[in-house]
């Protein structure tokens, strides 16, 4: 078995991939769904559906298309990714002030500047937000990909299972939930230090 080292990187790769791509497609979607809005209710539902299908019987599906290996998993992590970010950056453009997109078509804003200047700057810590419970997400999820034969922290953890080994599995385990702390703790951090001084006061106050 790969070192430790080498597996946690595995599997952060993993996990960020998929929610990479998640964020591709998520931000987008949710931008729009902020314009179509009767169309909100039916992404949703079918974004929380997706939610309570198992991790293994989306993986198992997915095999038919992409076979063993990160891809399928990957594939996986985009699907289980899309919810947090798609409802967190529609509702985190829905939740600006209608003064502040009022002041902006007022200076003469584009529909894209207003979307760049005011409405995403505004939105982002809360898109963030939406990003920092997909890979976190993503990171627990990504244990289970050694079943469809990919790498990462899995393994570890099924090997351990496989020989009865309980130190190999906690081993697995526990570096797992520390990159999930980790993640949690950098991506706090880059929320916080992303939001505009002028809200960072607001909710100071």
């Amino acid at each position: 078995m790969k070192p430790l080292l080498i597996l946690a990187l595995e599997h952060l790769y993993l996990a960020t991939a998929g929610v990479f791509l998640a964020t591709l497609v998520g931000v987008p979607l949710g931008i729009l769904l902020t314009h179509y809005r009767r169309l909100a209710p039916v992404v949703f539902s079918l974004t929380e559906m997706v939610q309570t299908v198992p991790s293994l019987g989306l993986l198992a599906l997915l095999l038919f298309v992409f076979g063993l290996g990160n891809k399928t998993l990957i594939a996986g992590l985009l699907i289980y990714s899309l919810l947090p970010i798609v409802r967190n950056t529609y509702t985190g453009i829905r939740s600006i002030r209608p003064e502040l997109i009022e002041a902006g078509k007022g200076m003469g804003m584009t529909r894209l500047q207003l979307l760049t200047q005011v409405e995403l700057p505004i939105a982002l810590p809360v898109v963030l937000g939406g990003i920092r419970v997909a890979l976190i997400t993503a990171i627990g999820i990504s244990t289970i990909g050694v079943v469809i034969g990919t790498g990462g922290l899995g393994q570890p953890i099924w090997r351990g299972i496989q020989m009865e080994n309980q130190g190999m599995i906690i081993q697995g385990a526990a570096t797992a939930a520390a990159l999930a702390i980790l993640a949690e703790i950098l991506l706090t951090a880059l929320e916080q230090r992303i939001t505009p001084r002028g809200l960072r006061k607001r909710k100071a106050t």
